[in-house]
């Protein structure tokens, strides 16, 4: 009988391996028919120039370009739950870049997550936004990358745990969580709004990271509405909640300066977002930051999330609140005081205020905490090369001063947020700052 059980488990294996690659190869030639090989036409300067643009635009160095790495020549490693990947080299170079590409491998890729031969491309590249490009777009972006020099980097396997290493099982993950179509404008709206849209869904992959993700990395819950990043370990806040980003409260005029410069009067950008500010969105016509923006303000979060309120499991009895605003007071007197003022006023535009500070008083503390220990280093820009930084507490104090001192400042000067603990501070110990 064990032997039958058994038989049958396997035939149930073997006729899904055998769907699974039935599937696969037909998505390939599916693909391949879909979007012919064509040879490149000769691409005019304007062209160029103009894909230049929109790959600032799509922030595509920042991933293809390893740290101390020639540009675009691949090799960064993208820490995820389900492994490492490496990005690929994307320089015109024939053996190890997509030098042998045409313009349609290159739509089928941003289009449709798709390799030239019809290979499954992981979604770790964001071709799930990417698919929203136009195609016009697409052209323009490759005519600039096939102008670059060729860099002869080969690349790197990725490293991903079993069962995530098999591609083959990609095709069930995008029947889920993947539809390919271009950016439709929305005729009720204006031409303005059209253009954010397009931009914050497509080219600047915002979902990717504000967006939550479940076990399988497929979107989940609303989009934008903020999550925490896996691998990275930061938490990316909710671009449609007020309470997180200001987007009601703050004008057009205040958060294009924070996207432009990293920093402004009412917050500044931290971790993964200084890389984003200073590769891709400071170097943004003025108009397509407002576009964006305008978008993102006509969103409105179904849930926002609350400053002032905790959970009720997370609320500190009296004696532990006091016990750590004790302690916590002391360590900010001889370490924050000096910047921050006693009343949390800061002093800006060079040390942010802790008072009714978005950053404090998010749900989670896992920015404040990582802040506290690597420091706070807004990005250098056109606008502000010189920014002020905050200098990393991780070699001064200790894991329980940290969390003592955090919870501190999450409940002074009408700050609400849960208390801290030492555990939670040890988990980031010895992570970069992005």
């Amino acid at each position: 009988m064990k032997a039958l059980v058994k038989s049958f488990i396997l035939s149930l294996v073997v006729i899904a391996f055998v769907v699974t690659a039935l599937a696969y190869w037909r998505g390939a030639r599916e693909t391949a028919s879909q979007f012919p090989s064509q040879a490149t036409a000769q691409s005019t300067a304007q062209q160029i120039q103009r894909g230049a643009y929109l790959v600032k635009a799509g922030n595509c160095m920042a991933c293809h370009t390893a740290r101390g790495g020639a540009e675009f020549a691949g090799g960064r490693v993208m820490p995820t739950a389900f492994g490492q990947f490496y990005t690929p080299n994307i320089t015109p170079d024939v053996a190890t870049g997509i030098g042998k590409w045409t313009k349609d491998d290159f739509w089928r890729a941003l289009h449709d997550g798709k390799a030239p031969e019809g290979k499954l491309l992981y979604p770790a590249f964001p071709y799930t936004e990417y698919t929203k490009v136009t195609r016009p777009d697409s052209d323009a972006m490759f005519a600039y990358l096939h102008s670059l020099p060729a860099v002869a980097q080969k690349n790197v396997p990725h490293q991903l745990d079993f069962p995530y290493s098999q591609r083959g099982l990609l095709i069930f993950w995008r029947s889920l969580f993947f539809k390919a179509e271009v950016f439709q404008t929305d005729a009720k709206q204006s031409v303005q709004w059209n253009r954010g849209a397009y931009l914050v869904q497509g080219l600047g992959h915002c979902a990717t990271c504000h967006t939550d993700r479940n076990w399988l990395g497929g979107s989940s819950g609303e989009a934008l509405a903020g999550a925490e990043i896996p691998g990275l370990n930061w938490y990316a806040t909710s671009l449609i909640s007020d309470a997180e980003s200001g987007h009601n409260s703050l004008s057009v005029e205040q958060l294009v300066q924070r996207l432009q410069q990293g920093v402004s009067d009412h917050g500044r950008v931290y971790g993964p977002m200084t890389e984003v500010v200073k590769e891709s969105l400071q170097y943004l016509e003025k108009a397509d930051l407002e576009a964006m923006v305008l978008y993102l303000k006509s969103q409105q979060q179904s849930n926002p999330p609350k400053q002032s309120e905790m959970a009720e499991q997370d609320k500190p009895s009296e004696r532990e609140l006091q016990g750590a605003m004790y302690r916590g007071e002391k360590i900010y007197k001889d370490n924050c005081i000096e910047c921050h003022q006693a009343d949390g006023s800061g002093a800006l535009p060079a040390y942010p205020a802790l008072a009714g500070s978005r950053l404090v008083n998010l749900t989670s503390s896992t920015n404040l905490t990582r802040i506290i220990l690597n420091g706070g280093f807004a990005p250098s820009t056109q606008h502000n090369p010189e920014p002020y930084g905050m200098p990393p507490f991780a070699q001064t104090l200790s894991s329980q001063d940290i969390a003592d001192v955090a919870s501190y400042i999450r409940n002074s000067w009408g700050n609400h947020g849960s208390l801290l603990i030492e555990s939670q501070v040890d988990r980031y110990r010895g992570q970069a700052s992005r």
